[in-house]
């Protein structure tokens, strides 16, 4: 699910150029499960079924900033059984100037998502290496489509608080 919720304090429209600065990155929750480990483990000619799912909120703060969650989620397993579950909640707070109110949507939805992407995907990579399996490299998201698809499906873009 995407969704933004401008909250009170959040500004609706700022003049001058575009921009888009991030004060701050951070891992707000972070799992990762080996259920049947060290079985799980050992090699196998079955290439393992991997389920990815990916949601990005977004949220205004009282002091004009936006906190923008990118959630990625991935399920790996073979026939035998599951391998890894692996889910992170990847934050970052954001200042954006020069971007109307009708344009800060897909601002926050598509254009801050791709800069949390590189970190969050290294930081999938390294835990699934630590689980024992080799590094989960997550194939680039195009945020643009995930965006459109969800919003031609009528989810609510936008929260209210």
């Amino acid at each position: 699910m995407s969704e933004i919720d401008l909250g009170a304090g959040a500004p609706q429209a700022q003049g001058g150029e575009p921009g888009i600065r991030i004060l701050a990155q951070f891992i707000r929750d972070l799992s990762m499960e080996n259920p049947r480990a060290p079985d799980a483990l050992r090699p196998s000619p079955d290439q393992p079924q991997i389920d990815l799912n990916v949601e990005m909120n977004a949220r205004g703060r009282e002091d004009g900033l936006f906190e923008v969650d990118l959630k990625l989620s991935a399920r790996a397993a073979r026939p035998d059984g599951p391998l890894f579950h692996v889910e992170l909640l990847y934050g970052g707070v954001f200042q954006i100037g020069g971007v109307p109110a009708e344009e800060m949507e897909p601002v926050l939805l598509i254009e801050c998502p791709r800069y949390l992407f590189p970190f969050a995907r290294r930081i999938i990579a390294e835990v699934t290496s630590e689980g024992g399996f080799p590094p989960f490299l997550l194939d680039p998201i195009d945020f643009a489509g995930v965006y459109a698809a969800r919003k031609a499906q009528g989810e609510p873009q936008v929260g209210h608080a």
